[in-house]
């Protein structure tokens, strides 16, 4: 029986969300350029600091997840992890298009997942 790598799965599915992240946001300046215009004009330079840092924490555990030792990279997961989901249920709202809420749920699922897998992830 081949053992799977934890570190690997965990890194794979953080750079399966953030293409999720990324095509969505791609899709809705595509197709809704004045919805990111209109909430750029209304935000301050710390609030544009505030979600690249939010949206720096998935990015940094793709690295994250291949390197860091056991414990550490199993809470890493779970605090990154939940923060994503919180984050990703934050933009949900029912006059976003149809096609982001569709991305918005699989990237809640995936790092809901993440979470789950961290947590019963044991140190063989």
């Amino acid at each position: 029986m081949q053992t799977v790598d934890k570190k690997m799965v965990l890194s794979t599915l953080w750079i399966f969300v953030m293409f999720n992240y990324l095509y969505a946001d791609i899709l809705v300046m595509i197709v809704h350029p004045t919805i990111y215009q209109k909430a750029a004009a209304n935000m301050s330079s710390a609030v544009v600091l505030t979600f690249a840092a939010l949206m720096e924490i998935p990015i940094l555990m793709i690295l994250l997840s291949r390197v860091l030792p056991y414990r550490a990279n199993r809470w890493a997961n779970i605090i990154a992890g939940a923060e994503s989901t919180v984050f990703a249920a934050f933009t949900l709202s029912p006059k976003m298009p149809s096609y982001y809420l569709l991305f918005s749920s699989i990237e809640i699922v995936c790092t809901l997942f993440i979470i789950w897998y961290a947590w019963t992830w044991r140190d063989a």
